[in-house]
């Protein structure tokens, strides 16, 4: 089965889909593959809150309501995807971050994407240009 580093800037996308959102349909094709069986999902520890920040600031924005972003947040768990320390991944990301002058945080998911040899899959178009030709990083739209 093939795996994928998943960057929650993904997992948001189908959770609380969004005429507005760009790649949408892309991030539910991406979800279908993942509960057909076709692929599955690892994420570092970080993903965790990650998703949380963005449902609560989509909240804080008034983007949508607390009760929906609850929902998303609990669907999401459900999922149980592969989660892996970030204390295990920090040395390889912080060099990551330092050679390619990126966020710790983002380099944690490419980190992982390295250490089980996978790609990270992201709706960030500006991480995946900036890496993509040196590391496993794969656009969302690229899919």
């Amino acid at each position: 089965m093939i795996a994928f580093v998943l960057d929650a800037s993904v997992a948001v996308k189908w959770s609380i889909p969004s005429a507005n959102e760009t790649l949408t349909a892309q991030s539910v094709q991406l979800l279908q593959r993942y509960v057909n069986g076709e692929i599955n999902f690892i994420v570092p520890d970080v993903f965790w809150a990650e998703v949380g920040n963005v449902l609560w600031k989509g909240v804080r924005q008034r983007r949508w309501p607390q009760v929906l972003a609850d929902a998303a947040a609990e669907e999401i768990k459900n999922r149980n995807f592969l989660s892996i320390s970030s204390l295990t991944l920090l040395p390889e990301a912080l060099r990551i971050a330092f050679l390619h002058d990126r966020s710790v945080y983002d380099c944690l998911y490419v980190a992982l994407a390295v250490q089980f040899n996978v790609e990270m899959v992201t709706a960030d178009e500006r991480l995946a240009n900036a890496l993509a030709a040196r590391l496993p990083v794969k656009w969302l739209g690229a899919f």
